[in-house]
């Protein structure tokens, strides 16, 4: 599910929280609601504003990163040979020719 920022201009407090896309949320009890956190002196009818903010990317950084989320990577071996790297422990490395 993705996150989302949203913003009440009643109380000035922006608050992070994860929804389905097709979920509507337009007031601060929606937020707290989601939040799992108490509305404090604003009223649950107060509206807020989702925020745009920028994707979260995860980038794999190691072999195991990438065989984890199920991808391969290939490694130059040698001229035309390529090395699946991320191969299963104890299976034979696959060369790409």
């Amino acid at each position: 599910m993705p996150l989302y920022d949203y913003f009440c201009p009643s109380n000035n407090q922006k608050v992070e929280v994860m929804h389905s896309m097709n979920q509507e949320v337009k007031t601060w009890g929606d937020v707290c609601k989601l939040a799992k956190c108490e509305t404090g002196n604003t009223p649950e009818d107060a509206p807020v504003r989702r925020l745009l903010s920028a994707p979260r990317l995860s980038v794999p950084t190691s072999d195991s990163d990438y065989k984890s989320v199920g991808m391969s990577k290939l490694v130059k071996r040698d001229q035309g040979v390529y090395e699946n790297v991320t191969a299963k422990d104890g299976e034979d490395r696959i060369v790409y020719r």
